[in-house]
C-alpha cells in the first residue's frame, strides 16, 4: 500500500498546514490529503489581473498572541493592512466599528459626552420598552446595547441577511455585547498585531508546506484508485496517527445526524477602474439589497500609488445562504440543537484512538485565523501510538 507516514492529515487548510509544518520540522514522515484541487483551505488566493483574490471570503489576520505573529512571520512577512469597514446604508456612509465617526455620522454629535448622551437616551427607550423582563431575542438584546438608530440602520438587515431569519426569530445571546468606541479610530480589530501576507495566504501555505507530500483531489471518505487505498477504512495500515480537519459528523458517517451551517457565495467580477470603492471592505446593511457587503481585494495588499499602478480593480458581492449538503461549510449555527448534537459528537472523537480533530469543522465552532494557528501550536506531537 506504499510507504508508512508518522501523521496522514485531512485537509491542507491552515489548520491542517501548521500541524504538517510542525510535524516536518520534528523529522516526521507526513502526508497530507486534500480533497480540492488546491492546498490553503478558505484561505486560499486566485490571482486575478496581479491582483490576489481571496476565493473563499476575505480573511485578515490579527492576534495579541506575540508568539503566533512571529511563527507566521517567519514563514512570510505580513504587511501593514488595517481592517476598517465602511458600512453603506441607503446610499449614506457610516465607519465601523461603532465610533466617534460613526456617532458623528449618525447625529452628528461631537464630543464623547455628546455620544454617551446620546447613547443612554436611546437605551432608556429600549429599557422601558422591556418594561422589567429580559430581552427575548435579538432585536430587543441590540437596541438595549446601541439604540434604536444604530440597530435599524447598521444591524438589522445584515444580521437578518448573515442569518436568514428575522431578528426577532434570533436568540439574544448572539449579541452578548456590541463594542462602542469614544474616539475617532475606524480599526476594526483591537489586536496588537495584524495584517496580509505579503504576496497573499498562498504563500504562507505554501511555506508551511515546504517538503511535505500533499495529495489534492482526495477524499478521506473516497477511494483513491491512484494510491489503491480508502484512506477511511485503512489509514492505520500507511500511518500511525491522523489528524482530521473535515467536518466531524462526517467522520463519524452522520450516525448522530447532520450538524447545520450558513454558507456564503461569491459573485466576482473584474472591474475596468482602478479604485472601485476605496475601501477593501463595504458592508450593505439594508435588508433589501441581497449581499451583505462588497470585498475589493486589490486594498488589502495594496497601498498608496500601487492601487493605481493596478489599472483594473477585482470586487465581489457575497451573498449568505442556508447550507445544504454539497455545498462548502462556513458558519456553525449554534442554535441549542446544533451545540448539542456537536458536543455528543465530540464525545465520540474523544475516544478515537491515535486521532486529532482540530479546526473549524472538526470542531463546529467558529475560528478567526490566529486561533486557528495557536491550537495547531499546540499539538502534541511525538511519542508511541496508542496500543
Amino acid at each position: 500500500m506504499g510507504s508508512r507516514y508518522d501523521y496522514i492529515i485531512v485537509g491542507a487548510g491552515l489548520y491542517g498546514a501548521v500541524v504538517a509544518y510542525r510535524a516536518k520540522q520534528m523529522g516526521k514522515r507526513v502526508l497530507v490529503i486534500e480533497k480540492r484541487m488546491h492546498k490553503g483551505g478558505n484561505v486560499y488566493c486566485e490571482n486575478i489581473e496581479g491582483i490576489n483574490v481571496h476565493k473563499y471570503g476575505a480573511h485578515i489576520f490579527h492576534t495579541s498572541n506575540k508568539e503566533v505573529w512571529d511563527f507566521v512571520n517567519s514563514i512570510v512577512e505580513f504587511n501593514r493592512y488595517t481592517n476598517s469597514p465602511v458600512a453603506n446604508y441607503k446610499g449614506r456612509l457610516y465607519n465601523l466599528p461603532f465610533n466617534m465617526n460613526t456617532f458623528y455620522q449618525m447625529w452628528g454629535v461631537k464630543t464623547p459626552q455628546e455620544a454617551v448622551e446620546k447613547l443612554e437616551a436611546q437605551r432608556a427607550e429600549a429599557k422601558a420598552l422591556l418594561a422589567g423582563r429580559e430581552p427575548q431575542n435579538l432585536e430587543e438584546q441590540a437596541q438595549l446595547l446601541i439604540g434604536k438608530d444604530i440597530y435599524e440602520a447598521l444591524i438589522k438587515g445584515y444580521t437578518e441577511k448573515q442569518w436568514g431569519r428575522k431578528c426577532t426569530d434570533l436568540p439574544a445571546f448572539i449579541i452578548k455585547r456590541l463594542p462602542v468606541r469614544l474616539v475617532f479610530d475606524n480599526n476594526y480589530f483591537n489586536d496588537k498585531y495584524q495584517g496580509i501576507p505579503i504576496g497573499g495566504y498562498n504563500k504562507l501555505i505554501d511555506g508551511l508546506l515546504e517538503d511535505v507530500e500533499v495529495r489534492l483531489g482526495k477524499s478521506f471518505f473516497d477511494y483513491d484508485s491512484e494510491n489503491k487505498i480508502d484512506y477511511s477504512k485503512d489509514w492505520r495500515k500507511i500511518a500511525d496517527r491522523l489528524v482530521y480537519t473535515g467536518p466531524i459528523d462526517e467522520y463519524f458517517g452522520y450516525s448522530l445526524g447532520h450538524l447545520q451551517y450558513r454558507t456564503v457565495s461569491f459573485e466576482t467580477t473584474v472591474e475596468d477602474t482602478a479604485n472601485y470603492q476605496g475601501n477593501a471592505v463595504v458592508n450593505y446593511t439594508e435588508r433589501e439589497v441581497p449581499y451583505t457587503r462588497i470585498i475589493e481585494h486589490k486594498h488589502f495588499e495594496m497601498f498608496g500609488q500601487e492601487v493605481y499602478d493596478c489599472p483594473k480593480s477585482v470586487i465581489s458581492k457575497e451573498y449568505s445562504t442556508e447550507w445544504t449538503q454539497g455545498m462548502e461549510p462556513y458558519y456553525p449555527v449554534n442554535d441549542e440543537r446544533n451545540n448539542q448534537l456537536a458536543e455528543k459528537y465530540r464525545e465520540l472523537a474523544a475516544e478515537e484512538r491515535d486521532v486529532v480533530f482540530g479546526g473549524r469543522l472538526a470542531d463546529y465552532r467558529y475560528y478567526d485565523m490566529a486561533p486557528v494557528v495557536e491550537a495547531a501550536m499546540k499539538v502534541v506531537l511525538g511519542g508511541p501510538p496508542v496500543p
